[in-house]
């Protein structure tokens, strides 16, 4: 019992320790992404493909923390090219991901009202949404 208990612990400990690093810099934090695959009036500043581990042995690893690491890293790598939009190309796959990068100009954040209602951008310029939280 004892030993099975230390493999568990072993094994949590392990997959916890995979998001260690994966941290959002400097330049990604500029980097928007386009979920609703908007990238009209941008332009193309390439590909990223990026990936993570999506199983530790024999262990699958929560989508949405597979999800969420390839996106810090897909923003990271975008601000690299010069880009301050990605947008996925696919869905996340085996623990890869491709990512369109995209020059986009001026962004406004625009936050969405709690009646689900977006503010409209000023003419010419891009939006990224985001939703308010509860304090």
């Amino acid at each position: 019992m004892k030993v099975t208990l230390v493999i568990a612990a072993l094994g949590a400990a392990s997959l916890a320790a995979c998001s260690w690093g994966i941290k959002l810099d400097s330049g990604g934090e500029k980097v928007r992404v386009a979920w609703d695959g908007n990238v009209g009036g941008c332009r193309d500043a390439g590909k990223v493909t990026v990936s993570v581990l999506d199983r530790v042995g024999p262990v699958d690893r929560s989508g949405l923390k597979v999800s969420d690491e390839l996106e810090i890293m897909a923003r990271n790598e975008a601000a690299g090219l010069g880009a301050d939009t990605i947008r996925p190309l696919g869905e996340p796959r085996d623990g890869a991901q491709s990512w369109g990068a995209y020059s986009c100009g001026n962004v406004v954040r625009v936050p969405v009202r709690r009646d689900g209602e977006t503010p409209a951008p000023p003419p010419g310029q891009a939006v990224e949404t985001y939703p308010i939280k509860d304090h």
